[in-house]
């Protein structure tokens, strides 16, 4: 299980290395060249005993232009500790591995990018010494991927979309293309980046429509992720809904989905609107009026043409 936001936002590069490559050149343009290779270093920087130093996650980059260490540092508020510590981080590196560190810094704050992005300058003004310039990964250049086709196009890349956009207005379609682009892959790796996303949620109505979202697919089911979904319900009385068959269990769950997307974006849901979702048993109408509630303006809207 990963256990908070700052783990699955660095631990999801462990996951699929490529990703941070194609962060590195589509995020933040860097012409950084394509790996042969990648290998997960020990992130521990301890040198002697008073003081621990860790990095979030460490990798190591084979390409024909040379060998890179990758370091990720998942950050979720300013810290100007870090003035001390990521310069640190890189002169051990360098000295230790003799090849040129990389720092890549990763957060859902856009106030936190902004201070992580300036550069750490020590020594004397207009002299320094030694000068750290972080590489920003941050909900200001992830892109927002909210179409379903884009979303298959490339996986990973709308997984950190999600992690990095999991909310405000466009949350929901975001949530909604990246649920439809994990029936592609393998489950297994799906399984994964459901973990990263739901760690990731912050806003407890997106974390809510996600988890809703996922009952949808089997092989959620059978994660630890479920487990904890079912506890979580059993806790709120909704013990009842968890354990009904699979097929009734799927209609419910996206009619609550349907109005509570619509209340999520503070759209008034009239009780017309309600009874007739409410009563819905056609699981493929429910998924329309899904979809079409992400971009509603009126809650009427759900069933324009029918």
């Amino acid at each position: 299980m990963v256990s908070s936001s700052h783990e699955a936002l660095h631990q999801i590069f462990q996951k699929d290395p490529a990703l941070l490559t194609k962060a590195l050149q589509k995020v933040l343009h860097v012409p950084f060249p394509e790996p042969r290779e990648f290998a997960a270093l020990n992130v521990d920087l301890t040198e002697i005993e008073p003081v621990e130093r860790r990095v979030d996650t460490l990798l190591r980059a084979e390409t024909d232009e040379g060998t890179y260490l990758l370091v990720v540092e998942s950050q979720g508020k300013v810290d100007d500790r870090k003035r001390g510590s990521w310069p640190y981080y890189l002169s051990y590196l360098y000295e230790k591995y003799r090849c040129e560190p990389v720092l890549i810094v990763i957060t859902q704050s856009s106030r936190t990018a902004k201070w992580a992005s300036r550069p750490i300058r020590l020594g004397f003004p207009g002299w320094e010494s030694l000068t750290v310039r972080p590489l920003v990964i941050s909900p200001d250049n992830v892109p927002v991927i909210a179409d379903e086709k884009e979303a298959e196009r490339d996986v990973p890349l709308a997984v950190l979309s999600a992690m990095t956009h999991g909310r405000g207005p466009q949350a929901p379609a975001i949530l909604e293309s990246l649920a439809s682009a994990l029936r592609t892959i393998d489950p297994d790796s799906a399984a994964v980046f459901v973990q990263f996303v739901d760690s990731c949620l912050a806003d407890p109505q997106a974390k809510q429509m996600w988890r809703e979202l996922m009952t949808a697919i089997q092989y959620f089911w059978r994660h630890p992720l479920a487990e904890q979904v079912r506890e979580e319900g059993r806790e709120e009385g909704r013990e009842q809904g968890l354990e009904r068959g699979l097929e009734q269990g799927r209609i419910e769950d996206r009619r609550q989905m349907v109005l509570r997307i619509l209340e999520w974006r503070g759209i008034t849901v009239p009780d017309s609107v309600r009874e007739r979702v409410g009563t819905c048993t056609d699981l493929d109408q429910l998924e329309a009026w899904a979809k079409r509630a992400v971009h509603a303006t009126d809650a009427a809207e759900l069933f324009a043409g029918e």
